[in-house]
């Protein structure tokens, strides 16, 4: 096979750090741009008239989907070459934005979604191999920090984006701004990527991924739709939940046996990678649910367009660009436990202060909380995952990353199926008082939004102001889960990291290779 230096000229790194941070872009904008249309979404006028279940759905099929699919779209790079692998992610990815923009009900849109985080998660693991095979060891981690900032971009200016676009056209035309990016990134990954393969070709493990897939299916559409159709006392609500505990189960214990597995159960062994990874995973559930009940608040209770809401995220993308670093630097000094523990619980505050939203609360407080929010999750994100990571031996790393990964993914799945659906129950219970004896009273009381357009429909203005009230307490009610959450977390976190250990020191990076097989 045709051969490559692994380490091309300064020129042709920037170029190809360049295209892979682009492409990385495409992955976190669109993380967050749809918390901006939800609103509209809801709408029966509008929008598709998607009920809470459903826009639960949408969020969180994107992370389940892109969770389970990261350890194939490694071994495929592996075996077809990551580049070849990048390029189909990109034009997936592509495609199904297409679907999503022009999805004529809300199902169309879950599956758009689905099939968005099956491309996002070929993007990103093969990103980051032709990172390891283009940068040489010392030059690396610095690009693998600048092709991380690309996580910061997308969150900050996806809101933003998506709200300008909102203003002033449709609601799928926040799916629309992924087509020049992946255009680019086509063009880009044709133009300059390499096409590494490895020479130990991982296998494919289709067990287990569909194991996991359908196992945290079945879980989540329990946490749904046991919240959406009628409680949790029947018995489809339960067995789903049961299927995909069992199914997850089954998963781990077929990787267990397996001599090298995709997702390795036997690194929870080490006490400090497991309680890294599940403060982490706390942190993205937290934020991925808060995030899902905050365009509702803002859109909504009230009434924000949706470019103001937009910007309402800028202090939060701001403070995770600000606290990355920062927490590195401390923890550095002062160790994990002081530095990671202590973001966690200010997390934590910070959610708690959540329950004194009302619809009358000052935009500059919410910022303020946002702010140190989003300082905290930086403070905590990057010296964690650090952290957990030289827990690790050299040869290990490459799996605990993709552990962590998928772990986070799963985390915000489970974020929206959670927290949403403690939004949604607590919003149908309190609610239901005041519409009875209205015609449809039980599909009128399933969301705020229902509510609001039924206001109008009956001429009851009393009942936009009894919905938005009983919103955000139901708001409220969320918040607190979601504090609980982030300190258990920090506990656990403190815990396993409360003792001094000397750093692992890091190894040389697989500079010995060589030669490198393209396609």
């Amino acid at each position: 096979m045709a051969t490559i230096d692994p380490a091309p000229g300064p020129l042709r790194q920037r170029r190809i750090l360049a295209v892979l941070v682009v492409s990385a872009v495409l992955i976190w904008i669109d993380s967050t741009v749809l918390g901006i249309a939800l609103e509209r979404l809801a709408s029966p006028v509008d929008g598709l008239g998607a009920s809470p279940g459903q826009l639960q759905w949408a969020v969180g099929v994107y992370s389940l989907l892109f969770a389970t699919a990261l350890f194939l779209a490694g071994a495929l790079g592996d075996r077809y070459g990551h580049r070849t692998v990048l390029m189909v992610g990109l034009l997936v990815f592509g495609a199904a934005s297409a679907w999503a923009a022009w999805a004529t009900d809300p199902a169309g849109l879950i599956l758009a979604r689905a099939t968005m985080g099956l491309g996002g998660a070929l993007i990103m693991p093969t990103s980051m191999a032709i990172i390891g095979w283009t940068f040489p060891p010392e030059r690396r981690a610095g690009a693998i920090a600048i092709w991380s900032s690309s996580a910061g971009v997308g969150v900050a200016i996806g809101p933003v984006l998506g709200g300008l676009l909102i203003d002033h056209f449709w609601w799928g035309s926040v799916f629309t701004i992924n087509l020049p990016i992946v255009a680019f990134g086509l063009i880009g990954a044709v133009v300059v990527l390499p096409n590494p393969r490895s020479p130990q070709r991982r296998r494919l493990d289709p067990v287990g991924l569909g194991l996991s897939t359908f196992g945290l299916l079945g879980l989540s559409y329990g946490l749904i739709e046991g919240g959406h159709q009628g409680g949790w006392g029947r018995w489809q609500v339960w067995a789903s939940i049961a299927a995909g505990l069992v199914l997850l189960a089954g998963f781990l214990y077929s990787e267990w046996r397996e001599q090298e597995p995709s997702f390795d159960p036997r690194l929870f062994r080490n006490r400090r990678f497991a309680a890294g990874n599940f403060s982490l995973a706390a942190v993205f559930l937290t934020i991925t649910g808060q995030s899902f009940y905050l365009a509702f608040y803002l859109q909504g209770a009230r009434g924000m367009s949706a470019l103001d809401a937009g910007l309402m995220s800028l202090p939060g993308a701001l403070g995770v660009v600000v606290g990355a670093p920062l927490g590195a630097r401390l923890a550095a000094r002062l160790g994990v436990a002081k530095v990671s523990g202590t973001a966690i619980l200010t997390l934590a505050v910070c959610f708690a202060l959540n329950l004194a939203y009302d619809v009358d609360t000052s935009l500059i407080v919410i910022g303020i909380i946002g702010g140190l929010a989003g300082l905290a999750i930086g403070m905590t994100v990057a010296p964690t995952t650090a952290a957990v990571m030289a827990t690790l031996p050299m040869d290990r790393i490459g799996a605990g990353s993709a552990v962590s990964n998928a772990l986070r993914q799963v985390g915000s799945v489970l974020g929206v199926a959670v927290l949403g659906t403690v939004v949604s129950s607590t919003y149908q219970h309190r609610i239901a008082p005041s519409l009875a004896g209205l015609p449809d009273a039980d599909a009128i009381g399933t969301s705020a939004e229902a509510t609001r357009h039924a206001a109008g429909v009956l001429r009851r203005p009393d009942l936009v102001q009894t919905a938005n009230d009983t919103f955000v307490h139901a708001m409220h009610v969320a918040a607190g889960v979601a504090a609980a959450f982030v300190l258990m977390g920090a506990i656990v976190l403190a815990l396993a990291f409360r003792t001094a250990r000397p750093s692992q020191s890091p190894g040389a990076g697989p500079a010995e290779r060589e030669r490198v097989d393209i396609g």
